[in-house]
Parts: structure tokens; C-alpha cells; sequence
């Protein structure tokens, strides 16, 4: 099973920092520690190969990596236009989508979004965009290079909404101030490993397997705790 996840002898995890609940640079080391970094490091430990952090700045770029042979693994939202590539597992976390707007805009309810004139900053390539781009039919999308330049683009450019992971947005709002998140969530992100399909069903069934021990033994919760993520929940079987 080692040839086949890591056929160059070391396994190449794609790690997105645009999503801060899934990895984040640590401040003292400058490396890349997360929930995400945790599993590539089992997984890798259980193959018996060395691991390899392709560290990027967004989710399109972390597809992209598995889709140009630039990584043999990675950590996605699950996504139909994504799955033309890659297998994907059962989901491990379960990470909430909100809206964010100025505290002194008209818009209260989610419903209110998707009207003609109003615009939606959101990280281009992210699970925020494809699953906005299907759904919103009135509003215009404005698609930043990335998750975490997303709220200083929303504000620099006078747009009317923000999308993003809900920590990401409380923090930057916290950060910039005057700003205020909208009460629902308006989408689920259901985050997932992902092997490239051409690497096989045997591949794919493997990864699925190790997803879900690492959620049933207790892996996943105790590197969110240990790493201070809140708002993400572990994933039941049946998410």
C-alpha cells in the first residue's frame, strides 16, 4: 500500500492554511501544525514512509496540487466538481460557512444575500465559492486569491458580504472591527481526505478505513483540543 499512496518513495500531504481551523503556521517554529498536519503524519507513520508538508494558501491550489500529481494526498472540502479527480473519504470535521457585513448594513438574514447588486467576497477555489456559485443566482461573487485575504479585500473594495469559515470571520472582524456575523449558517463544509482516483479503489477504501478509526478512537478530537480549535465537530459516521 506504500508504493501505491507514495509510488516516490515519501508521501506528499497537501496542506491548506487558508482554512485556519484544518492547519495554521505555528509562531514559534513557522511550521505547519493542525488537525490536517496530524493525520498526514499517522497516515505516513502507518505506510511506514517519511512525510512531506506541500504547504499552500488555498483550497484551489491544494486541488491542484492532486490534480498536477504534485501531492498524493490532501485535505478537502467535499465537493462534486472536486470528486471528477479525487476519492474522497467520509468527512472527519464538520466546519460551519457564515456571512459576514458592516455593522450598519441592511442585510440581517441570509435570504437578503442573493439580491441583484449585492456583493459576495468569498476565497476563490474554496468550498465557499463552488458551493455559492451553484446557489446564489441574484447576488455577484468576488473571488479573492484567498480564504484569509478575504475580509481585508471585502473591506478594501467596499463589498457587501464576506463568506468564509466562521473562526476566520469572528477573528478578522474582532481584528478590523465595526463588522458583525450573520446569525445562520448558510452551508455545512463536510471536510474530508482525499486520494487522486488514479491511484485506485484499493487506495481509496484504505483511506476511508483509516478516516474512520481516526475519528472512532478518539484521534480527531483530541488534536482539535490540543490545537484550540472550536467550532469545528468531529464527524459522525453516518455525516
Amino acid at each position: 500500500m506504500a508504493k501505491t499512496f507514495a509510488p516516490q518513495g515519501t508521501l506528499r500531504a497537501s496542506i491548506n492554511l487558508g482554512n485556519p481551523v484544518l492547519a495554521n503556521l505555528d509562531a514559534k517554529t513557522g511550521e505547519a501544525v493542525g488537525v490536517s498536519v496530524d493525520l498526514a503524519r499517522e497516515l505516513a507513520r502507518r505506510l511506514g514512509v517519511p512525510l512531506q508538508l506541500v504547504v499552500v494558501k488555498s483550497a484551489g491550489i491544494s486541488v491542484e496540487n492532486i490534480e498536477r500529481n504534485q501531492a498524493d494526498i490532501g485535505f478537502f472540502a467535499i465537493d462534486p466538481k472536486r470528486g471528477q479527480e479525487i476519492s474522497f473519504t467520509r468527512p472527519y470535521v464538520l466546519i460551519e460557512g457564515y456571512y459576514a457585513v458592516r455593522k450598519d448594513s441592511a442585510i440581517t438574514t441570509n435570504e437578503q444575500v442573493d439580491q441583484a447588486g449585492t456583493t459576495v467576497a468569498v476565497g476563490k477555489g474554496s468550498a465557499y465559492d463552488l458551493f455559492l456559485t451553484r446557489e446564489l443566482k441574484n447576488a455577484t461573487i468576488v473571488r479573492i486569491p484567498t480564504s484569509p485575504a478575504v475580509v481585508q479585500a471585502f473591506l478594501d473594495q467596499n463589498l457587501a458580504v464576506a463568506a468564509g469559515v466562521k473562526q476566520q470571520l469572528e477573528h478578522d472582524a474582532q481584528k478590523a472591527g465595526g463588522l458583525r456575523i450573520l446569525e445562520q449558517r448558510f452551508m455545512v463544509i463536510r471536510q474530508a481526505m482525499g486520494v487522486p482516483k488514479n491511484r485506485g479503489e484499493e487506495a481509496a477504501s484504505y483511506l476511508s478505513a483509516f478516516v474512520e478509526e481516526m475519528k472512532a478512537s478518539g484521534f480527531v478530537a483530541a488534536s482539535l483540543t490540543r490545537h484550540g480549535i472550536e467550532g469545528a465537530i468531529v464527524a459522525k459516521a453516518n455525516d
